[in-house]
């Protein structure tokens, strides 16, 4: 890249590192840790300066942050996000917001600007998985319980990681919270995310499946790198940070049968590429800087170890779990870490956030970082400690509620009545969200190739009506399982809700009432929602009409084809998800 002068840095972080990981293993301190004091000695801050180019540095953290997000987006698996429940994704949803609010308070008390208040918010409000899930593997606990309640919150942060990203760098580039900026950018990286994964799950697993047949590691493993850095050049060259490219491709990939492989083979490579990483983090320290913040950074760790563990353990005792594994789950959660760099990365690359943010983030972390192993070793004298000071009426009512919330539980009949209204709520929200989808990729289309159409003699009143027709046709068999599938949601609560004691003899009527207003109102709030994103592609009114008159006799005429192409679809999506892990890695 640089002549033998990349090389050279290269190969010096590298020795570094190692070194590190020796040191620090015999120390039993995390290596992370290690490997961001490293780059602070051998970076151009600190006297006797191995590595000083800055376009090295950046090479060398690219590098790294890709690799890494792979990885993430590896042990991310949507079919981990299915298995996480509401209950834990509404804990997580919780415990970032409340994160993202007392940064930003911690900022504005400080009296820093508003953009690095609100970055900062972000920093902290994301948990680290490298660290979480390496103390819990070291510790041997990954297969209990509070572990499983860790990881899966670690997995519900990854996704909330993304719309975090996307909401800062919407803020970022207008400068503010400017409501149409921010959400064109959102739609713009929503269509990116939601288009690329359902594209991704229907062609990228089969294709790993495929070249995973030919039995040989290296044909596998430079097929799924490839994957990587090209959806991490495609999310750069589409305006959107490499990160976030790396973490789709890994989220796709981990929907392969063979991903156990994968992972196997990609493993030293993570590791590889996550010492860059973290050395790349040290590299880019000043620690004079550093001494100078130090008050605010120490002050900022101890926000993130009390709220962080404050609020999981909270919102896992109040989704129905005992005070021990809950606050055992929120001490896990305790620290910061990749995500954290990569936001405070952002805000420097697009020039709205104080320098000293940067060296202030890399202090939080280390010091969660060095904080967390003593944190799951000390547990369960926390816990003991805790209980001897808690009030006996207050440990009664703790345990009356977890018991309360226990046999709340659905069981028997109803158990499977909640499973047939989580289907078919989770088959309507895909659908929805695909419909929302080509709508949305209508008004890219419009806003960026308006200069194609034109060249053709195509005028906006008829650029819009192509574009809206096709997004409304190809909608089509979307639109019917929606209407299907509301409707036998309709039924369900109809069945459920107006019981004969209550109607009489309208029961029958009042029935068939409800099952079909339901479907009926859930098409009129998509045609609401389809029509406030398509506003900027709407053709004429009287065409409009003439076009969803003319969609609904397609719809009548073509039903069963519309719905047999729906179920070819959905059955290609249903065997990607539904396909069996590996039965060990490195093994077909």
């Amino acid at each position: 890249m640089h002549d033998i002068g990349f090389i050279r840095d290269l190969a010096v972080v590298m020795l570094v590192a190692g070194a590190t990981t020796i040191l620090f293993q015999r120390l039993r301190q995390p290596v992370l840790l290690g490997y961001i004091l490293a780059g602070v000695l051998i970076g151009p801050h600190t006297p006797g300066m191995l590595v000083d180019d800055p376009r090295a540095i950046d090479d060398i953290s690219n590098l790294g942050v890709v690799l890494l997000m792979f990885t993430l987006g590896l042990e991310f698996s949507v079919r981990k996000l299915r298995e996480v429940g509401i209950g834990v994704l509404a804990v997580a949803v919780g415990e970032v917001g409340l994160m993202l609010w007392i940064g930003f308070g911690i900022g504005v008390l400080l009296g820093w600007q508003g953009m690095d208040a609100l970055f900062l918010g972000g920093i902290i409000s994301l948990s680290s998985t490298m660290v979480a899930t390496r103390t819990l593997a070291e510790s041997g606990q990954r297969q209990q319980r509070f572990a499983q309640l860790v990881v899966g919150l670690l997995v519900a942060e990854d996704l909330l990681a993304i719309l975090m990203l996307t909401l800062l760098t919407a803020v970022a580039i207008g400068g503010s919270v400017q409501a149409g900026a921010a959400f064109s950018l959102i739609g713009h990286l929503g269509l990116f995310v939601l288009v690329g994964m359902i594209l991704g799950l229907l062609l990228v697993p089969r294709l790993v499946d495929y070249v995973a047949g030919f039995g040989r590691d290296e044909t596998l493993l430079v097929s799924v790198l490839g994957i990587c850095f090209g959806a991490s050049l495609l999310a750069a060259w589409m305006g959107f940070s490499v990160a976030l490219g790396g973490f789709l491709a890994g989220a796709v990939v981990a929907e392969s049968r063979h991903v156990g492989r994968v992972i196997h083979l990609v493993e030293p490579l993570r590791d590889m590429f996550a010492a860059l990483f973290f050395v790349a983090i040290g590299l880019k320290i000043d620690p004079l800087m550093l001494m100078h913040y130090a008050l605010p950074a120490l002050l900022i760790g101890v926000a993130v170890i009390v709220g962080k563990t404050v609020a999981c353990s909270l919102g896992i005792f109040v989704v129905g779990h005992d005070p021990r594994t809950s606050l055992r789950a929120g001490l896990g959660m305790a620290q910061i870490g990749e995500f954290s760099f990569v936001i405070a990365t952002l805000g420097l690359s697009l020039g709205v956030i104080s320098n000293f943010i940067y060296p202030i983030a890399v202090a939080v972390s280390v010091l969660c970082m060095a904080v967390s192993p003593y944190l799951n070793r000390s547990a369960d004298g926390l816990i003991s400690g805790l209980r001897r000071i808690t009030p006996r009426s207050l440990r009664l009512l703790a345990t009356s509620y977890s018991g309360w919330l226990e046999n709340l539980k659905p069981v028997n009949e109803n158990a499977a009545i909640a499973a047939i209204f989580r289907r078919l709520l989770w088959h309507i929200g895909v659908n929805v969200l695909l419909v929302v989808a080509l709508f949305m990729v209508g008004a890219y289309v419009n806003a960026h190739g308006w200069g194609w159409f034109s060249r053709l003699g195509i005028g906006r009143d008829l650029r819009h009506t192509l574009i809206w027709a096709c997004a409304l046709f190809l909608s089509l068999p979307l639109l019917i399982a929606v209407y299907r599938k509301a409707e036998a949601l309709g039924m369900v609560l109809a069945e459920l809700g107006i019981g004969e004691r209550f109607a009489g003899s309208y029961t029958r009527a009042i029935r068939n009432v409800l099952a079909r207003v339901i479907p009926l109102a859930t098409l009129l709030l998509l045609g609401i929602l389809v029509s406030a994103l398509g506003s900027a592609i709407l053709p004429p009114r009287g065409i409009a009409l003439s076009l969803i008159v003319l969609g609904l006799l397609l719809a009548v005429v073509l039903w069963r084809g519309l719905v047999q192409m729906h179920a070819r679809l959905q059955a290609a999506l249903k065997e990607t998800l539904s396909k069996p892990e590996p039965p060990a890695p490195g093994h077909d």
